[in-house]
């Protein structure tokens, strides 16, 4: 083979390449016999121009490729191809079609998260007719699973797009709308007192350009029907100029309170405000700054932290009211004490001591007096008691 190839007789027929152990060889090498000026072949390609591998290694998520197989490479590096996985098929199917899906309510929820992982991969929560039924699906069947806590701290713009997915979300246990602006007419502020919502614990409101009439409208349901917003244990309404004495005794019906912020408020007479809150709601007024209103820890939790968590992330959160918060003189926040737990240990321990040798005198008074009237002997006795 090699005389044929290096023969001059013949006309160059190319570089001849071949592939072992996933290393490529080439057999014909240049002959000095050759004449120099002939130009050298091009090299031939192994793959076309459109071929591309793509090493899969959690085969159960295929990042949207409809195809029903993965190409992937051995150790020795070596091409081969696998069939996906039954349920990958499936799982697929259906995420591409999770808009015709009924209900998800009952659907075991390892699966369902995988399906909502799917469906995100492919973008179907974003599609402007199918998105927002698709992710309803998912928070009516999941609840809290689909998100936790939501932080939507100086984010108005992505609350203006997402408005109509935010308000779905149910179950939640915290809600940060810091630095927003949304104002008393905002559409999320009426929503806070919605049923919906009723789970929150944790409720962050600095800088929303809130007065008494957002604070009456919020606190509706609680003071009116006792429902909404009465899991209540942390509020901040910090730096919202436009809550007065007025609006302060909106709050006094949230009797689950642990926290309140009030700092920046535009209340007048802060002495009366202040007397108000410990007496009706027994929370003491705070010297020092508390950690409970620190929102750097603050972050989106649940399967759409993916949808939700990375553009949060993608901004620096810095408002400059942030530093203000711990230099401030007139810091109004509120906490509620820890109930004094009662130094009469030894008081209940003695008591309940002595009245035990009581009942046991009493007894035995009682054992010896049925003794004389039966006439019994102690030996007889004792095996009744052996009974």
């Amino acid at each position: 083979m090699s005389c044929y190839l290096h023969s001059e007789s013949n006309p160059d027929v190319g570089s001849v390449y071949v592939r072992e152990q996933g290393q490529l060889y080439r057999l014909n090498q240049a002959s000095s016999g050759i004449n120099s000026s002939v130009p050298k072949p091009r090299p031939s390609r192994l793959f076309s121009k459109g071929f591309s591998v793509e090493l899969c290694v959690n085969r159960e998520n295929d990042n949207g490729r409809t195809d029903h197989f993965i190409f992937t490479y051995t150790k020795e590096g070596n091409l081969r191809y696998t069939a996906k996985s039954l349920f990958s098929l499936v799982l697929s199917y259906i995420a591409d079609n999770i808009h015709h899906v009924d209900s998800l309510i009952g659907f075991p929820e390892q699966i369902a998260e995988k399906l909502f992982y799917a469906a995100d991969t492919r973008q179907k929560f974003s599609e402007p007719r199918i998105g927002f039924g698709a992710l309803q699906k998912f928070t009516e069947a999941y609840g809290s699973l689909v998100l936790r806590t939501l932080c939507l701290k100086n984010r108005y713009l992505l609350i203006s797009e997402k408005l109509e997915e935010i308000k779905s979300f149910r179950d939640l246990t915290c809600l940060d709308l810091s630095f927003c602006k949304l104002g008393d007419e905002h559409e999320l502020v009426t929503h806070l007192a919605s049923e919906t919502l009723s789970s929150l614990t944790r409720l962050l409101l600095k800088d929303n350009c809130l007065s008494d009439t957002g604070l009456r409208k919020m606190t509706a349901p609680v003071r009116v029907m006792k429902r909404g917003l009465d899991n209540l244990s942390i509020l901040d309404l910090s730096y919202n100029p436009g809550i007065t004495n007025m609006g302060v005794g909106y709050l006094l019906s949230f009797k689950t309170l642990n926290y309140l912020d009030l700092s920046g408020t535009g209340l007048k007479d802060t002495k009366t405000a202040v007397h108000r809150i410990q007496t009706q709601i027994g929370l003491v007024h705070s010297e020092v700054y508390l950690k409970e209103f620190d929102h750097s820890s603050c972050k989106t939790e649940g399967w759409a932290e993916q949808v939700y968590g990375k553009r949060v992330r993608k901004e620096v959160l810095v408002s400059p009211l942030g530093e203000k918060d711990r230099g401030n003189p007139e810091n109004l926040q509120f906490y509620k004490k820890k109930a004094a737990v009662p130094h009469f240990p030894l008081g209940k321990t003695e008591m309940s001591e002595e009245l035990q040798n009581k009942r046991k005198i009493s007894a035995e008074h009682e054992e010896q007096n049925l003794k004389s009237k039966l006439n019994i002997s102690v030996d007889d006795w004792d095996l009744l008691n052996s009974y």
